[in-house]
């Protein structure tokens, strides 16, 4: 499963630049999908930026079988991930959207506001059962517009064989990691390794840290966004942490992982499909560390949410929100969860899910208090996030502190 950091990076730079462009598009137009001669609604129009050959076909197998629910056919098209913010914004100024729209979870603050989607409510959707935090990411001003299948976060991702080798347990406080990272690094071998490149990808394994210390990205000057920002200074400068981590993806870390040149990695559940192929890695999954014991942990939350557009249909919007039903209900969720590694977003069929398929247990453990990017700061969050995986780079590379690099970050934050 992709990295819903990356692509949402890409898709917020599109969307600033864009949002006027459909902020009186609440009385959108029909889709492209055809209706009966009586007027009964045969077809809708689905739009996601699911590119890759075999998930586009794979999504393509559920949007029509949810169609068939339904009683119509689904018309799927996808679009490069970069390319569905500013795809949406075009459609919608000329009244062209389709009739079921797919959106990493932060983009849909930002398209709610324009008036372009349907509250689902209207047309009796169940979002009943949602961890709070999953619900929140798919809600814009108290009204629920979106709701995602499944969702991802982020986790402690470890060697076995390494740990063991080493007696170290899993580290379950940043002095634990500390110390655990120190024992495993050998020469050509880091203990961690984590992705703190200069993308919102860097800046969302950065989050737990922040967040679950108690940091908040309104005020990334305090001390706890200081002693997160530490610990990562503390693991490169002690060398249990490589200094490229300043330039590695999360694909890069997980390719160090795979290949035995780091003991632990922060990534998430999209890579166990990979993980399972190599036959001699023997590894696990645990929470993320917190600074001390006690403290909650809390994660970012990752996926992407169905939404119904707005058009002059009624009979069109109501069989989108079936469709869109369809997508969220318990036996749809799960199997979407088992074929891409992701949480199934309904609380109960989460922790059926974490019995059964223990290598989830992490993710949904931390899903259960995983909190959406757009939470605190909404349409804000692009420059914070902006000045968070800043002040990363500034820290680890010695130009600043860590005080001296989130005090000049929460500057950045804010425009003073």
């Amino acid at each position: 499963m992709r990295s819903a950091a990356t692509a949402s990076a890409r898709r917020f730079t599109a969307l600033f630049g864009t949002v006027a462009l459909v902020l009186a598009a609440s009385g959108c137009g029909g889709g492209a999908g055809s209706a009966s001669a009586d007027g009964k609604v045969t077809s809708l129009t689905a739009l996601d930026y699911y590119t890759d050959a075999s998930e586009h076909a794979q999504w393509g197998e559920r949007l029509t079988a949810c169609g068939k629910t339904a009683g119509v056919t689904v018309e799927h098209r996808s679009v490069p991930g970069a390319s569905l913010v500013p795809t949406v914004l075009r459609q919608a100024s000329s009244r062209t959207l389709p009739d079921l729209l797919m959106l990493d979870n932060p983009d849909l603050q930002q398209v709610a506001r324009t008036g372009a989607l349907t509250p689902l409510d209207r047309y009796g959707v169940d979002s009943n059962g949602y961890a709070e935090g999953i619900l929140s990411a798919g809600t814009y001003q108290g009204e629920v517009y979106g709701l995602a299948p499944t969702v991802n976060t982020v986790a402690l991702f470890y060697n076995k064989d390494m740990l063991a080798e080493a007696g170290v347990s899993v580290p379950k406080t940043w002095d634990e990691l500390k110390r655990a990272a120190a024992e495993l690094t050998r020469p050509g071998r880091y203990g961690m390794a984590v992705d703190a490149n200069a993308t919102f990808e860097g800046t969302w394994q950065f989050l737990p840290f922040l967040w679950s210390n108690g940091g908040d990205e309104t005020r990334l000057d305090s001390p706890q966004a200081a002693q997160a920002l530490q610990l990562w200074v503390d693991l490169v400068e002690s060398g249990s942490m490589s200094k490229s981590v300043l330039n590695w993806t999360q694909a890069d870390v997980h390719d160090q992982f795979a290949a035995g040149r780091t003991a632990m990695m922060v990534n998430g559940p999209w890579r166990i499909s990979e993980l399972d192929k190599a036959e001699d890695l023997h590894w696990g999954v645990a929470p993320l560390p917190v600074r001390k014991p006690g403290q909650t942990l809390v994660t970012p939350l990752g996926g992407e949410v169905w939404t119904v557009p707005q058009n002059s249909s009624e009979d069109r919007q109501r069989k989108a929100a079936r469709v869109l039903a369809c997508l969220n209900d318990s036996a749809t969720m799960r199997a979407l969860a088992e074929q891409y590694h992701t949480v199934p977003s309904r609380t109960a069929v989460a922790s059926r899910y974490a019995r059964e398929v223990p290598s989830m247990a992490a993710f949904v453990q931390s899903v259960e208090r995983a909190r959406p990017r757009t939470g605190r700061l909404g349409v804000e969050w692009p420059r914070a996030a902006t000045a968070v995986y800043t002040a990363v780079q500034a820290a680890l590379t010695g130009e600043r502190t860590p005080e001296e690099a989130l005090r000049h970050a929460q500057r950045t934050a804010t425009g003073s």
